[in-house]
């Protein structure tokens, strides 16, 4: 009996081990796979930056974005240099649609003038790999309003059109929202452009202005979404741009993927 007793009784060091596992949060938090993987941090401006993939209790993809330092708002080059920053996305966690990010800084702005001719960033979030985007190429800018290059209308969505003058060698065409508030007199801060390369969807591109990052935004804003995607998988119905004071960097995320 006495034997018996012994062995049902835990030994002090187990009875500790149950104390500490009891009041341990990851026992608390059992089956809540929400995560946030990070892709390898890259120079940009005076600061870094990396990619972002966060995920739901139930280990599903959710959001997928870019976190950049506050530094990297300084010393950014003059227009002549016109610089691309390639960021991988992280080795670990769930894959998205997402197959890497080029950060691409406008000095000068680009067209349509009194648009989008102002100091801001493309964050092109690519859909296909590296060594596609690099074989894309255009007799000139004007490519992008001809026929060849027009997507079908279900991979639009609507208030889209490809205009000419957007075709960019190792880019796309770009697809502007011509109900976007930059087209309704109002000054640009943060939009997002769908592109395409021979009628396939290729990116899509939130754009952000450089003064409005200054401005420490919290944004968030719907994302239109075409009737069909040329690529299966999640994609987001939503996009921020936030400033993170704690932390004191920002933000730019694709997010309610699905």
């Amino acid at each position: 009996m006495k034997t018996l007793q012994a062995s049902a009784r835990p030994a002090p060091l187990v009875w500790l081990a149950v104390v500490a596992l009891a009041a341990s949060p990851l026992l608390a938090s059992a089956g809540d796979l929400s995560a946030t993987y990070r892709g390898k941090p890259v120079p940009f401006g005076q600061g870094r930056a990396h990619t972002e993939v966060r995920t739901d209790a139930a280990g599903k993809a959710v959001a997928v974005g870019i976190v950049f330092s506050e530094q990297a708002l300084a010393g950014l080059p003059a227009a002549t240099m016109a610089p691309a920053y390639l960021l991988r996305m992280p080795a670990t966690g769930p894959r998205t649609v997402v197959d890497h990010v080029v950060i691409n800084w406008e000095a000068a702005g680009h067209p349509p003038p009194k648009v989008y001719d102002v100091p801001h960033f493309d964050f092109h979030f690519y859909l296909v790999k590296r060594a596609e985007t690099k074989r894309v190429r255009f007799g000139s800018d004007a490519e992008s309003g001809e026929a060849s290059q027009q997507p079908p209308a279900e991979l639009l969505p609507a208030g889209y059109v490809v205009p000419p003058g957007t075709a960019v060698p190792m880019m796309g065409v770009h697809a502007i929202n011509t109900q976007a508030a930059e087209f309704q007199q109002q000054p640009f801060t943060a939009t997002l452009i769908y592109g395409y390369y021979n009628k396939v969807q290729t990116f899509i591109e939130p754009m952000v202005s450089l003064s409005f990052l200054l401005s420490k935004p919290a944004f968030s804003a719907p994302v239109p979404r075409p009737a069909i995607y040329s690529k299966a998988g999640s994609y987001p119905a939503g996009y921020s741009v936030n400033y993170r004071p704690a932390s004191k960097d920002y933000e730019v995320m694709l997010e309610a993927l699905q």
